[in-house]
């Protein structure tokens, strides 16, 4: 596990609530939506990628998804959402890792990253998480995977990113992904700033 990064976003979630990060959502709607668009049903095996203290799965439990994990490279942001579920946190697989480096014990049929991956600033971190979503992604899984937009932010939570465009993400992931929808979001965050999002959904070829 990096330890700078870790102990970056452990800072964050020691520092604030998760409805005070930027990229807080009451609903995820757009993540829902793509999730329910890959007809791979309530018994899908699906990874939060970077799930921090979303209320993704939340939502997803709420849906009846039955096989659900979150990973996310920060303690305090899981000891939230578990906080939050109470009881049903029993159901879902916790991973305290970096998304460039961890281990499961099974593949996944959905891999859902809103906003990691654009933090991945360096060439070989970005063939680090690649080389994770190929070992894990099932044959004929689907990822979706959320980043800035070419006209987005250059920053967040005080650190570069990445911003990408439809070509550019499936240049980064290979030939072995294809691209099979794209989708806008305007992000308003907690302070009243609107983010220009770009929502992907990739197929294993």
């Amino acid at each position: 596990m990096e330890p700078a990064r870790k102990a970056h976003w452990d800072k964050v979630y020691h520092d604030r609530r998760p409805e005070e990060v930027g990229w807080y959502q009451a609903i995820p709607e757009r993540s829902l939506a793509l999730i329910e668009a890959t007809g791979l049903g309530l018994d899908a095996r699906i990874l939060d990628v970077g799930g921090g203290a979303s209320r993704l799965v939340d939502a997803l439990l709420e849906r009846g998804y039955r096989q659900l994990s979150v990973l996310d490279i920060s303690a305090p942001a899981l000891k939230y959402v578990q906080a939050r579920l109470g009881p049903q946190a029993g159901k879902i697989e916790w991973v305290e890792a970096d998304a460039t480096d961890f281990t499961l014990t099974h593949e996944v049929d959905i891999w859902h990253d809103r906003a990691v991956f654009h933090f991945l600033t360096e060439a070989a971190d970005r063939a680090a998480y690649v080389n994770q979503l190929d070992r894990y992604l099932a044959p004929q899984g689907q990822a979706i995977l959320a980043a800035f937009a070419p006209d987005g932010p250059d920053r967040c939570s005080n650190l570069p990113v990445v911003r990408y465009s439809a070509e550019a993400l499936a240049e980064t992931l290979g030939a072995k992904f294809r691209l099979i929808e794209t989708s806008a979001e305007q992000h308003l965050t907690p302070s009243g700033t609107r983010q220009p999002f770009l929502y992907y959904r990739f197929r294993r070829r």
